[in-house]
C-alpha cells in the first residue's frame, strides 16, 4: 500500500471520527444547526489535520467555528482514544464554503432559466 493511500484512509477515518466525536460527546450549546466535517486532511507524519467545516446557517458561522476552536483540546484527546496511530494529530478547523457555494450557484442558474424561459414566452407571444 502506498503512503497515499495510507495517509487518504487516515484522513478519512478522523473526518469519520471527528464527525462522531463532535455530534455525540461534546454538550456546547453552540455546536448546534446544521453544518457538516465535509473533510479532513492529515500531514503525512500524521502531525497535524486540517478539518473543514461546512456550515449551512451563515448568522452561527463564527460561533460555531469558535467553539470548535475551543474545543479541540478535548476532541483530539478524544480522537486518541478511538483511533489507534502513534500521534493523535493537532486539529485545525478551517471554515468550508463549498456547499454554501454551490446552493449560490444553483439558485443563480434557477433564476437564468427562469428568466428564459419567461423571456421565451414573451417572444413566441409577440410573433
Amino acid at each position: 500500500m502506498s503512503s497515499y493511500q495510507r495517509i487518504d484512509r487516515i484522513s478519512e477515518e478522523v473526518r469519520r471520527e471527528v464527525d462522531a466525536i463532535i455530534r455525540e460527546e461534546l454538550g456546547d450549546p453552540r455546536i448546534s444547526g446544521t453544518f457538516s466535517i465535509t473533510r479532513a486532511e492529515v500531514t503525512g507524519d500524521l502531525r497535524y489535520a486540517k478539518i473543514y467545516v461546512s456550515v449551512l446557517e451563515d448568522d452561527r458561522r463564527d460561533e460555531l467555528m469558535e467553539a470548535l476552536k475551543s474545543a479541540k483540546g478535548y476532541i483530539r484527546r478524544s480522537l486518541g482514544k478511538r483511533m489507534i496511530i502513534r500521534y493523535s494529530p493537532e486539529l485545525i478547523f478551517i471554515s468550508d464554503k463549498n456547499i454554501e457555494y454551490g446552493v449560490h450557484i444553483a439558485k443563480v442558474l434557477a433564476d437564468a432559466a427562469r428568466t428564459e424561459e419567461n423571456g421565451h414566452g414573451n417572444n413566441e407571444s409577440e410573433s
